[in-house]
């Protein structure tokens, strides 16, 4: 038997293992359950969006139909707010609060100095309690580039806008945008020297990451049973599948070197998406981390999205002064981010667990937002979905409505179910356990 945290290491590589049954010490049952939040910026048409009954799910409205094959896989949640992100007398900056305060619940102090003050975030609190069980205590991702300081939006920080994750009230948890350095942060060794020496080396031999990892790994192998070999062949295979697709588009750069984005960052960003949400996918899977954010885009962000027919910048269309023509476009926009988030749980449905169940069950998953309508800047009822979780109590398959309570309420309740006992998440009022 050996120890379920068993690593494959090479020359600046630490890659961690999925569960297998030959690692098991105690029950396979014995699953943790992991903590993902993803962000879609700049409200949604909600009409299109929410269900119109509560209760089972049993038709989608046209935003959420990508996620159609998923309806037992999800709840959809209403009447959540965070009162926090209104102006509550500091003005303009709805979306540089709304992003602040959607993992905090806490009012982000108006400034675009260093003086910066908000809210610890609730991957953090859970990060603080549970993070040092894996290699990375969480992992934070993004789709924008990092905006540490500056002016932003009506005076706030450039802080709020572009971090959903802070540490302390004052300390954001940056995200990363490059697939590759996340690869590299999730599979190289520990030691940053190990890490460039190993990067250096690997790409002279043109050999890649899983290369130097299962170098030594004949002994290892030896030690498994036939179901833990397929199990195990098919991460690898996942994790070289990835690889390649950073490799291919960082060869792409080289090709078209007068590209904006750093090297590893795809142009197109359905595919930027994707990679990431693999990433997720692989973090989850190999339990190097049990928490994880995901900025899609930053509130406020003016992305065009040209490949679904709309040129125009997502922001200015979300203040769309009920012009049908602008409310189509934004609402397939709002289809778009919900067939990307429909690839991930594809993903995690698909990646087996230790005893055969997916990953997905082992998982609570929030996809929302913290503006409901981008024509009106509202906080309120915001859109909210999550996923995941069934193998550890959450009730999927339905649409409930709170009818107005603090956001913070839902992650007091999913600290619960992670084990963390927390009194407080920014402005909660209670814990929300039916969920």
């Amino acid at each position: 038997m050996v120890s379920r945290r068993s690593i494959l290491r090479g020359l600046g590589v630490s890659l961690a293992l999925p569960p297998l049954v030959s690692f098991a010490k105690g029950k396979p049952t014995d699953i943790p359950l992991r903590m993902g939040f993803t962000y879609i910026p700049n409200g949604v048409i909600m009409d299109q969006w929410r269900p119109s009954e509560t209760g089972v799910l049993r038709n989608l409205p046209d935003s959420l139909k990508p996620l159609e094959s998923h309806m037992s896989d999800f709840q959809v949640i209403s009447g959540l707010n965070h009162t926090k992100a209104y102006a509550n007398g500091d003005g303009g900056g709805d979306h540089a609060r709304a992003n602040a305060t959607f993992l905090t619940g806490c009012q982000a102090r108006k400034t675009a100095g260093k003086d910066i003050k908000v809210g610890v975030s609730v991957d953090q609190i859970a990060a603080e309690s549970i993070g040092d069980n894996t290699k990375l205590r969480s992992l934070e991702l993004s789709c924008d580039g990092v905006r540490k300081s500056g002016k932003c939006d009506s005076g706030y920080s450039c802080a709020y806008q572009y971090n959903l994750s802070w540490k302390t009230e004052s300390m954001p948890m940056v995200p990363e945008s490059n697939p590759r350095l996340v690869f590299e942060r999730l599979f190289g060794n520990s030691s940053s020297s190990l890490d460039r020496k190993g990067q250096l080396k690997r790409r002279a031999l043109n050999k890649s990451i899983l290369d130097f990892a299962l170098s030594g790994a004949s002994d290892f192998s030896k030690r498994l049973g036939k179901v833990d070999h397929e199990k195990l062949n098919e991460y690898f295979t996942s994790v070289r599948e990835l690889e390649k697709r950073i490799e291919r588009e960082e060869k792409i750069r080289d090709v078209i070197p007068d590209l904006n984005s750093p090297a590893g960052i795809p142009d197109n960003y359905r595919e930027h998406l994707r990679l990431m949400f693999d990433m997720m996918v692989l973090a989850f899977q190999s339990d190097s981390t049990r928490i994880s954010s995901f900025l899609l885009a930053h509130d406020g962000s003016n992305r065009s999205f040209r490949d679904i027919g709309v040129p125009e910048g997502h922001h200015a269309l979300s203040h769309h002064k009920n012009d049908p023509e602008k409310i189509n476009k934004l609402a397939k926009i709002d289809h778009f981010y919900s067939e990307q988030f429909a690839y991930f749980i594809d993903k995690l449905s698909t990646t087996q667990e230790i005893d055969g169940s997916r990953l997905l069950d082992h998982c609570m998953i929030v996809f929302g937002g913290g503006i409901s309508d981008g024509n009106r800047h509202r906080h309120s009822d915001l859109p909210v979905l999550l996923a995941g979780g069934s193998s550890h109590g959450l009730k999927t398959g339905r649409h409930v409505d709170f009818e107005s309570v603090p956001m913070t309420n839902l992650y007091l309740g999913l600290l619960d179910r992670v084990g963390v006992q927390a009194s407080q998440v920014g402005d909660s009022t209670g814990i929300l356990t039916d969920i």
